[in-house]
């Protein structure tokens, strides 16, 4: 392909996307595959954004978020975790996967490895090999009662060519929660090694038995080489809206500006008054959410416990159950039947990372009506299916 380099010539669309794309829109489809609900964003937030856009705010903000977003942040992370953030390491460069985006390109360049803990959501791993990088994966696997990482064989796999580590807590697709305890050897380590900790939290809010899952901002240090990513996407329900923060070191605020300038210059600044508002109101949505999520979790526990070709270690966290399909060797093959002949859309587990091969991940934060319906289509086929 002339003009653009062979790495990039030869990328494909993730697993998720390319299933999903030709039946887009199509009602007839039950939609497990993304990861969002079938819900709007809540009114009052969409009033907010609507009255600022009406009003006029569409000129160029603060490459790094307005400022008045960034405090009420900051409020929201005092709220939630008792802590007093500085501004000057919070940034809104526009969607979470921007900031993740940001972060990989300060941190890596071509021949460096990131270090990935899989399963992953696939675009991390996009995103590292735009960069130039090669991907190491350490795959969480299957414990007694949960997902389960093995910390030894984690930092067993760092090389010297290691730049960065990806962590998503409450992960995607999973449901893996990691400890305090873990987290702190892992930050520990990287602030040994000089190596860039991406710490995905975007699902902090969404635990299914606790009201919030452990921080790395309550043990990084304003030096740290850590930035953790967090937005509103899922949260508060706010998928379209594209607008995320990062906290980084102080040291790196400069940096935020220029790239965030580089590659978007800032989220929309109708879209940033419609998230100062959520967060002033943060609380009754977010539990609404919440409760909705752990009925879905409870419903997916029972409908797959039904057959016994599905193999489903319970999520902690997040709203996704990723079980394993019993007797396959395919998953994009079984979800692309499953969808073809019971119109239900789940993610083939092969997109996640080495290793998934045999695992779906099923969405279950999609009214309660419809989730039982599409559950119920995936036991019938599922015990049907043959290859």
């Amino acid at each position: 392909m002339k003009g653009v380099r062979p790495d990039i010539a030869s990328m494909q669309q993730n697993g998720i996307t390319g299933l999903a794309t030709p039946r887009l829109g199509d009602p007839s489809v039950i939609p497990l595959w993304f990861g969002e609900g079938d819900e709007a964003t809540a009114g009052f937030i969409r009033e907010a954004a609507s009255d600022a856009l009406l009003a006029g705010d569409t000129f160029y903000v603060n490459t790094r978020g307005k400022p008045e977003l960034r405090t009420s942040i900051g409020n929201y992370l005092h709220s939630v975790y008792g802590l007093r953030i500085d501004p000057k390491r919070i940034s809104v460069p526009g969607s979470a996967m921007m900031g993740v985006t940001i972060a990989v390109q300060m941190a890596l360049t071509q021949g460096d490895e990131a270090l990935l803990v899989g399963p992953y959501w696939p675009n991390i791993e996009t995103a590292c090999r735009v960069a130039g990088a090669d991907i190491v994966t350490v795959r969480q696997h299957e414990g007694a009662t949960s997902w389960v990482l093995d910390m030894e064989a984690l930092f067993a796999a760092v090389t010297p060519k290691t730049r960065l580590i990806y962590i998503n807590s409450p992960c995607n697709p999973t449901g893996w929660i990691m400890s305090r305890s873990e987290q702190l050897a892992l930050l520990e380590f990287c602030r040994e090694k000089s190596i860039l900790l991406l710490a995905d939290e975007v699902y902090h809010r969404a635990v299914l038995n606790a009201a919030l899952a452990p921080s790395f901002l309550d043990l990084a240090r304003d030096d740290d080489p850590i930035v953790i990513v967090n937005g509103f996407s899922k949260a508060w329900a706010m998928t379209g809206w594209r607008v995320g923060w990062v906290v980084a070191a102080k040291a790196m605020e400069t940096q935020w500006a220029v790239l965030s300038e580089c590659f978007n210059t800032g989220s929309a600044p109708f879209a940033q008054q419609g998230c100062i508002v959520a967060l002033e109101n943060s609380e009754s949505v977010i539990e609404a959410l919440n409760a909705k999520y752990r009925k879905g979790a409870i419903l997916v526990n029972e409908i797959l416990a039904t057959c016994s070709r599905i193999l489903l270690t319970p999520p902690e966290g997040a709203f996704y159950a990723f079980p394993k399909i019993d007797g396959i060797s395919s998953s994009r093959a079984f979800c692309q039947g499953l969808l073809d002949h019971k119109d239900v859309g789940v993610a083939p587990g092969f997109t996640f990372g080495p290793g998934n091969e045999q695992y779906i991940r099923i969405c279950f934060a999609l009214s309660h009506a419809r989730l039982q319906e599409g559950l119920e289509k995936l036991v019938l086929f599922a015990n049907s299916y043959k290859e």
